[in-house]
């Protein structure tokens, strides 16, 4: 097993330089790295293409002008994130001044996955940036063309003492792990969550875990059904489902299914056309064990739309299934995938348990117009972050961290969500020596009632 302890210990040398605290180094690196993000963008979008089948349109919206949009606002916001804030001082304190200092960890390890390779690489790699932070990045070996890409790039941009990309399997991983990084910032599955989680655990480095978990989509009889149609096929076959904050499952009330169905139905037509397996735009699934774990869901319950596949081209329909209860095999894991299961309900009661006796989820999205209804959801149930009345959008917006919460996952980023997620608040007091209050010591008279008076 390879050992990566020369590099950190290089990255740990550059980092106790100081350069990466110099706020006009961290634009300049933000801003490199924009530009070189642009000069690749084709070569990108082709790597996307040959890793899963990602059109132009999809690399673009959900890979690449995602990243340059966040570079954008974080460079552009920087200057006023790094200054120290000014906080209260309590009366006792008469005299000083209170602070917080946003400081970088150090060396930071970012572990992203494969279903947008290029986006959960770099997202939190700007946050490492801004932050002041070093970095070494472990892209995805399941989507090898756009992992190359990625270490070409950051390459030209960057000195491997400052920001390298480290490419392999598991055994890469798990190598890295060993390593005495000050932050560990994964993206991935929640079993492969639990094991960096103590990894890192025996070394006490803080963590990040952006995970996953059975994201429920919650159709109320009074929602607009033709947009909610259309939202929800939108947010869940984007990518072909492998979205870990795609609508996992759906919720509909019994009062409107029929009618929801159909309008879902005519949706996915109108997105991904009426035959989507030769539909050249449509992603495909990771790999022949992804695809074979989903092939086998479409024995649960009934096939309302789609439910063929290609095994040659590694490709499923975006599919829906009726009949389907919390005891079928598709309702115990996440799915992962362009498959969605129908629970129906009567009773908001009845959503609000089954979500209950699972694990929290990443994500959760609700159609209604009641703003009641919205509210005891939103109040009862406990999950990551979530949209009314649309589906994934939340994700995208700097203003709104975004992370999960207990199995779905560990801390947030995103916007200045991303910049505080890699600092450390150093809290400082800073304090006058014009004068200095007595009754603080032991020695002066009457001086436990005097503290009992100022502290009362």
């Amino acid at each position: 097993m390879e050992n990566y302890s020369t590099l950190i210990a290089d990255q740990k040398s550059f980092f106790r330089s100081d350069k990466t605290k110099d706020i006009t180094f961290r634009i300049n690196a933000l801003q490199t790295l924009r530009k070189a993000i642009k000069n690749h963008e084709a070569e990108l979008m082709q790597a996307l293409q040959a890793d899963l089948n990602k059109s132009e349109f999809e690399a673009y919206s959900t890979e690449i002008g995602f990243v340059l949009e966040e570079l954008r606002y974080t460079a552009s916001h920087l200057q006023s994130w790094v200054r120290p804030e000014k906080v209260k001082t309590p009366l006792t304190h008469i005299g000083s001044n209170s602070y917080i200092y946003s400081e970088p960890y150090g060396v930071a390890l970012i572990i992203s996955p494969w279903n947008y390779p290029f986006q959960l690489a770099i997202a939190p790699l700007i946050g490492a940036i801004a932050a002041g932070n070093c970095a070494v990045m472990k892209p995805s070996e399941l989507t090898p063309k756009t992992s190359e890409v990625l270490e070409k790039l950051i390459r030209e941009c960057f000195p491997e003492e400052f920001i390298a990309v480290v490419q392999g399997g598991v055994e890469t991983s798990q190598a890295l792990l060993n390593g005495k990084f000050d932050y560990i910032f994964f993206t991935g599955s929640v079993p492969v969550g639990k094991i960096i989680m103590e990894a890192a655990a025996k070394q006490l480095i803080p963590v990040t875990l952006e995970l996953g978990g059975k994201s429920p989509c919650i159709v109320h009889e009074d929602a607009n059904l033709k947009i909610a149609a259309k939202r929800i096929a939108w947010g869940k076959y984007t990518n072909a489902g492998q979205t870990c904050i795609a609508p996992d499952y759906l919720y509909l009330h019994t009062n409107v299914q029929e009618e929801f169905l159909q309008y879902l139905k005519a949706a996915i037509v109108e997105l991904y056309s009426s035959e989507p397996l030769n539909n050249p735009n449509f992603t495909r699934i990771v790999s022949k064990r992804h695809f074979e774990r989903l092939a086998a869901f479409l024995n649960n319950g009934k096939v309302y739309v789609g439910g063929k596949t290609n095994p040659e081209k590694l490709s499923i329909e975006p599919t829906v299934l009726t009949k389907i209860s919390w005891d079928d095999s598709i309702m115990e894991d996440e799915i992962f995938g362009p498959i969605l299961p129908v629970l129906e309900y009567s009773e908001l009661s009845e959503v609000i348990e089954g979500i209950h006796e699972h694990p929290k989820p990443l994500s959760l999205y609700l159609f209604t117009e009641n703003n009641s209804i919205q509210e005891k959801l939103l109040n009862s149930v406990s999950f990551g972050g979530g949209c009314v009345n649309d589906t994934v959008y939340h994700f995208a917006s700097p203003h709104l961290p975004f992370g999960g919460v207990g199995p779905s996952g560990i801390g947030a980023y995103h916007g200045k969500g991303s910049f505080d997620t890699f600092s450390h608040k150093k809290s400082i007091l800073k304090q006058t020596t014009r004068f200095d209050i007595p009754f603080r010591y032991p020695n002066v008279k009457n001086g436990l009632k005097k503290i009992k008076m100022f502290m009362k």
